[in-house]
């Protein structure tokens, strides 16, 4: 079984339009209540393809209700925490050519008592988890120490962490010893404090975060697929996506797919890029199921041998 947790979890709304025009009427061609936030992306793309997973995650007001009801129909397990703020509602707007517009509400301030009691929830379920997933920003408000320490009891407790997350509390994963991160190539740039350009320097900024503590690295490249970085080696890899429809919730179907198949190694990468293809592939941030997956376009990339030895100097 594979637990998530998502702290600042959302409805998201996708609404699809022929052309996205500043300042007028624009009629949608089609819309999407979808429920939101990365862990809950993660847990519903793995229901969806018959892998156990259960999903925590605080709710509050009426948003909160909707969104543990549409979770309900997707069949997925939910643990939830009662706080007094409102879950928040994203909206996404979605162009014929695959651009897409996205807007996020901030969501609401977590007490320190309500995050206390996620923790507590979490600890519960944790211990007959395969892997443990934290997903997502972090609250407003929400101090990076806090999640850093929450990191750190997963860690010493002997569970597996995996942590797709931005800026200081994707570094403090690292620091307290994920067995695994996921940034995108903007996360990754931001917390080395360098714009990535190249595939040799999202590789040279995967090694910067093993260096931290991180055992692996699954960086999500947008169109330009995905490259797993880990003491073993480097592989990279994409799946072409004719037909874009949203990028919304394409890299929580990699980080699925990636842990759905073991989480190691060119097979799992392989298995990662046809989920999160699948994603793009979709509306709104639909999850994929298995008909929905092209395993025959995904193309890994060998690397050159320099790289590899840049790998295994840590």
């Amino acid at each position: 079984m594979i637990l998530t947790l998502t702290l600042n979890p959302s409805l998201d709304r996708a609404v699809e339009v022929d052309e996205l025009v500043r300042g007028e009427v624009i009629r949608a061609t089609s819309a999407h209540l979808d429920p939101g936030g990365k862990g809950v992306n993660v847990s519903r793309a793995l229901l969806a393809n018959g892998v156990p997973s259960v999903a925590v995650l605080p709710c509050g007001g009426d948003e909160g209700g909707q969104l543990v009801r549409l979770l309900a129909d997707e069949g997925v397990d939910v643990i939830t925490v009662p706080i007094a703020g409102r879950t928040r509602s994203n909206i996404t707007l979605a162009e014929p050519d695959g651009t897409v517009t996205k807007v996020n509400e901030p969501g609401p301030s977590l007490s320190v008592v309500e995050f206390e009691a996620v923790t507590a929830r979490l600890l519960d379920t944790a211990g007959s988890a395969d892997w443990v997933v934290l997903c997502g920003s972090l609250p407003p408000g929400l101090a990076v120490d806090a999640f850093a320490r929450l990191c750190r009891r997963l860690v010493d407790a002997g569970l597996r962490l995996a942590v797709d997350t931005s800026g200081p509390p994707l570094r403090a994963a690292a620091e307290a010893g994920a067995a695994l991160v996921k940034p995108n190539r903007e996360e990754l740039g931001e917390v080395v404090g360098r714009r990535l350009g190249t595939l040799d320097e999202v590789v040279a900024a995967a090694q910067q975060v093993l260096a931290w503590g991180a055992d692996t690295v699954l960086a999500s490249l947008g169109a330009d697929g995905a490259v797993l970085v880990d003491t073993a080696g480097v592989h990279t890899g994409d799946s072409p996506v004719p037909q874009p429809r949203s990028t919304v919730g394409a890299g929580d179907a990699l980080l699925a797919g990636f842990l759905a198949a073991g989480a190691h190694g060119p097979a799992a990468l392989a298995e990662g890029l046809a989920w999160g293809a699948a994603a793009v592939s979709l509306p709104g941030s639909r999850m994929p199921g298995p008909g929905d997956l092209r395993r025959q376009a995904v193309r890994l990339h060998p690397r050159p041998d320099d790289l590899q030895q840049l790998v295994n100097q840590k």
